[in-house]
């Protein structure tokens, strides 16, 4: 039997089977993901409908959307409201809980444009 270092992750998982759960790891764990916080960052604006955010984010297909989108909704990070019209209407805009997260992408927002030289 080999013996093996304690990484980080082991370290969050045996945390979460004990039913404490590291804020930082639960965190990464619902805004990981390539479109993820490009979704959020769009929802801070306003509420927007499906359309919008997918000529947004240039690159996304409609199935990754929604998969992100219906992640974030389990997440109570946003709200889908659908409209009873033909054609469907259905619009997403932050909850509480997303609109907490408005200052992280501020954040980070900032260190790309100090430390990274985005604009």
């Amino acid at each position: 039997m080999t013996q093996r270092s304690v990484a980080v992750d082991d370290s969050v998982t045996s945390a979460a089977h004990e039913g404490v759960v590291c804020p930082v790891a639960r965190t990464a764990e619902i805004i990981s993901g390539k479109w993820t916080l490009l979704i959020i960052r769009d929802l801070t604006t306003g509420t927007k409908r499906f359309s919008e955010l997918e000529r947004s984010l240039v690159g996304i297909s409609p199935k990754t959307l929604s998969e992100r989108l219906v992640a974030l909704e389990r997440e109570a990070v946003l709200s889908r409201r659908t409209y009873a019209e033909v054609p469907p209407r259905v619009e997403y805009s932050l909850t509480e809980k997303g609109q907490a997260l408005a200052g992280v992408i501020e954040e980070m927002r900032l260190y790309g444009r100090q430390w990274l030289g985005c604009d």
